[in-house]
């Protein structure tokens, strides 16, 4: 089974050299460029609704610890009358 997968393999790199893919290692410059190219994509929210979700988030997180917080108690409490 080794045999075939390491064939597979050897097959494969032999397709992409094929293609004129580069099989070349990391390249830092390129790759910074590619990211600042993303980065350049990327749609930023202004002030307003940067505060509005934040705040919206916070508030959500604080709704779900103390959910969290009160099934805690209740479980205790209950637990407590159990044992």
């Amino acid at each position: 089974m080794t045999k075939t997968n390491d064939a597979e393999k050897e097959k494969s790199k032999a397709n992409d050299q094929k293609d004129g893919q580069a099989t070349a290692g990391f390249n830092p410059a390129q790759f910074f460029q590619e990211t600042k190219g993303e980065l350049d994509k990327v749609v930023w929210p202004d002030r307003q609704r940067l505060i509005g979700e934040s705040v919206a988030v916070v508030l959500m997180v604080a709704l779900s610890a103390a959910t969290i917080y009160l099934v805690d108690q209740l479980f205790g409490w209950a637990a407590s009358l159990i044992f």
